[in-house]
């Protein structure tokens, strides 16, 4: 599977467990031992089975984002519009599956790559748009999706 739809396959989002544990949102400084991940300098994420000890019960009801991404990052990873995911007007906006955390909406980029077969490696580029909008290489792999879109990975 492609870099970009695991990216958050081994982090929690930090929001989520600092409420469930009910502690202060600058803990995660003083945890030595727990990596974090912070996405468009907005959403921050701490590595699982990292927590200390004493928090680490809050790792059995946290919300597990496999695949998924935020909607704001994973716009700007596609090179698309935010749009996409925010309306459900937008011809592509039923293709993807969505869940909600502590307010912020992730996209099943994943779910989405795998269903249109769609591979990405990790320094790759990919777009998004509509095909018009869409310029070719010889290093690139086209993606024809439906209404009028397309997915060009720039490797």
């Amino acid at each position: 599977m492609s870099h970009l739809p695991n990216t958050l396959n081994s982090f929690w989002l930090y929001r989520e467990v600092y409420r469930k544990l009910g502690i202060s949102n600058p803990a995660y400084k003083y945890w030595k031992n727990t990596p974090t991940l912070k996405l468009n300098n907005k959403y921050l994420f701490v590595k699982k089975e990292t927590l200390p000890s004493q928090h680490a019960h809050v790792e059995e009801i946290l919300t597990d984002l496999s695949g998924y991404l935020p909607i704001k990052y994973a716009s700007d990873q596609l090179h698309i519009n935010e749009h996409v995911f925010t309306y459900d007007k937008m011809r592509l906006h039923r293709e993807f599956e969505y869940k909600y955390v502590e307010d912020i909406k992730f996209v099943n980029i994943r779910k989405f790559f795998k269903e249109h077969g769609i591979k990405v490696n990790k320094n790759s580029l990919v777009h998004l748009a509509k095909m018009k909008d869409i310029e070719l290489t010889p290093e690139s792999t086209f993606y024809n999706l439906k209404d009028d879109y397309a997915l060009v990975v720039y490797n």
